[in-house]
């Protein structure tokens, strides 16, 4: 089994400044190290690593722990994609095959960013490399980012935390929406992480993130959706076990077939480890 989503950092308040007091829970260093316990635990074998900085360092730091760890498989980094140089920058960056991919914080930018010509054109650059995109995003930035999909139908990508619905104040209407017409783009995929963050941290229901998971699974279907954490990020509401064994249940509708798909094939192709 493969999680798809995993972050490490070594804490820093200014650079960090986005974990807030009401976080303490993860406002500390977090390591390879401290997942080895529960992925033997869980039977889990590996993982993809994803930027949790802006910054090329952040790719360094990335190699380093994957030199010294064999539980990461892959990393999904930080590259400027509007970098006038940016093929120069990738075919750097083409040295290191434990990157697979890229990702933007695109949901702390402005609608100008995600639909910024040269931005676009920076993904479009990708697919000569073979490397994915990663989709980070609130739930009221879908429709913009159906437009910038929409302009690069080659390109793979994945949707990051089910595109974080609002599910504490329970209103999915229009995010439901849509994730429907966000998986009419064949070359999307979708990470089921993160939910726990966008819930209640500590008294979310078990029938809001399952009424979430209905609706990816019902437009993404199983070929397209990847198990993924988010931790250390879910942490600040439940042990890992709790979100492991939560998508367990409501997968347990699914074939043995099918949840390989979810928990290792999907991602094995996706991220091509």
């Amino acid at each position: 089994m493969i999680d798809t989503h995993v972050h490490f950092w070594n804490f820093d308040p200014v650079r960090d400044g986005w974990i807030s007091e009401d976080m303490n829970a993860i406002r500390k260093d977090f390591a390879p190290k401290n997942l080895i316990r529960v992925y033997s635990e869980l039977q889990i074998s590996g993982c993809i690593a994803v930027q949790a900085s802006q910054s090329e360092e952040e790719n360094e730091f990335l190699l380093t722990l994957a030199e010294q760890n064999d539980i990461i498989k892959g990393i999904v980094g930080w590259i400027d994609l509007k970098n006038p140089n940016l093929t120069g920058r990738l075919n750097y960056w083409n040295n290191f095959k434990k990157i697979k991919g890229w990702r933007h914080v695109l949901q702390a930018e402005s609608s100008e960013f995600i639909l910024d010509p040269n931005f676009i054109s920076g993904i479009k650059q990708l697919e000569d490399y073979g490397y994915t995109y990663d989709l980070l995003c609130y739930h009221n930035q879908l429709t913009d980012i159906i437009k910038m999909v929409d302009q690069i139908p080659d390109q793979p990508f994945v949707l990051d935390h089910c595109g974080k619905p609002d599910i504490k104040n329970k209103d999915l209407k229009a995010w439901s929406e849509n994730i429907k017409t966000l998986a009419q783009n064949p070359n999307v995929l979708c990470k089921v992480s993160g939910l726990l963050a966008e819930a209640d941290w500590k008294n979310w229901k078990e029938t809001e993130i399952f009424n979430c998971f209905d609706v990816i699974f019902e437009n993404f279907g199983t070929k397209r959706v990847m198990y993924g954490s988010d931790w250390p990020v879910m942490l600040i509401s439940r042990p890992y076990q709790d979100w492991f064994y939560l998508v367990n249940k409501y997968v347990a509708r699914f074939s043995d077939e099918e949840k390989k798909l979810i928990f290792s094939d999907n991602a094995k192709a996706f991220y091509n480890i």
